[in-house]
């Protein structure tokens, strides 16, 4: 089966974008391919001024939660904690050694983060793509489903699999990145025209997977419109209720169009209505399952050790052909 390796950093609370943009494409995905999902809290640790230890903790299980509620099967897929596997940080220090300081230097989201930031940006920022590749390539990965914005991530990381092989031996396989059509781009509810996000987006803008029904109906009802009421697909002039289309769309897999259609004539305020109880009634399922799973975090503990341990099984052997390749001695060898 084709290998999927997919991971996530527990920096925020799980929201809306995270269910729609990804989390649904990780459950349908089970069905045929072999996956892997992570929890990525080593890439959480990259930014200094953003890493409370305690919290850290906190958000690890949360989002390791969030994953199980939503429908990551562990008996169908891999799930597990990215620091509880070390072979992630010791394969960063062998693919460090065939990176280039310049390939790092130039890559869009350490321009982005590291602005401003001047001599106190971390090593860990400018060497997150390098255990993004680890991360990757440990798994003989065949595709990484990402967003647009992650595509030189996954260039790297097939880069450096083909520098080393090329240099030491085949020893990874190469990934390449696929961009699953279903998954819908949710943006923020005050600002159509930016993507939900937990660190730019406001709180009124963010739909969070736990919230309240009555939250989640504040905060649609006040999303950002426009002053006409026609209802229509239209990012360009009309982003505010586009962003709502998408996602009634997504939350009842039915169509933008014949959405819009039913609804145009009625007012943004019945619209309004509509999308907020769709989306309730879509979230109903995972908070109720997240609250059967969270008051057992003994079994959820289990779960991810089974998870480390099955992780460990495939990326321990990918490491130590790669350690043979470049030289490395092996333990009690002369």
């Amino acid at each position: 089966m084709t290998r999927v390796f997919s991971g996530m950093q527990p920096s925020g609370d799980p929201h809306l974008g995270n269910l729609l943009g990804a989390w649904v494409n990780w459950v349908r995905m089970q069905q045929d391919r072999d996956c892997v999902y992570c929890v990525v809290d080593l890439h959480a640790i990259t930014s200094p001024a953003e890493h409370e230890p305690d919290r850290l903790r906190e958000r690890t299980v949360e989002l390791a939660t969030g994953m199980l509620a939503v429908g990551v099967d562990p008996e169908r897929s891999i799930l597990f904690v990215q620091s509880h596997v070390h072979e992630h940080a010791e394969c960063t220090w062998l693919l460090n050694c065939v990176s280039g300081f310049g390939e790092l230097r130039k890559m869009p989201q350490f321009r982005e983060k590291s602005t401003g930031q001047g001599e106190s940006v971390s090593i860990g920022l400018f060497d997150y793509p390098v255990l993004q590749a680890a991360d990757i390539l440990l798994y003989h990965t065949d595709e990484v489903p990402v967003g647009e914005d992650q595509r030189h991530h996954i260039e790297l990381a097939r880069d450096l699999g083909q520098r080393f092989n090329h240099r030491f031996g085949e020893v990874f396989t190469l990934p390449k990145a696929v961009h699953p059509p279903a998954g819908a781009r949710v943006m923020d509810l005050q600002d159509p025209t930016v993507k939900m996000s937990k660190s730019a987006s406001s709180e009124k803008g963010i739909v969070y997977v736990l919230d309240e029904p009555k939250r989640i109906e504040k905060k649609i009802k006040s999303a950002v419109t426009d002053s006409a009421d026609d209802i229509r697909h239209d990012r360009v002039d009309k982003p505010g209720v586009s962003n709502l289309l998408e996602i009634f769309a997504a939350v009842t897999d039915r169509p933008v169009d014949e959405l819009a259609a039913e609804y145009d004539g009625h007012g943004y305020g019945t619209f309004k209505t509509a999308v907020a109880d769709a989306v309730i009634e879509r979230l109903r399922p995972v908070q109720e399952r997240y609250a059967q799973l969270a008051s057992d975090p003994g079994e959820v503990a289990r779960l991810l050790a089974v998870g480390a341990d099955r992780a460990r099984a495939i990326s321990t052997p990918t490491l130590e052909r790669a350690k043979q390749a470049m030289g490395l001695l092996p333990p009690g060898s002369a």
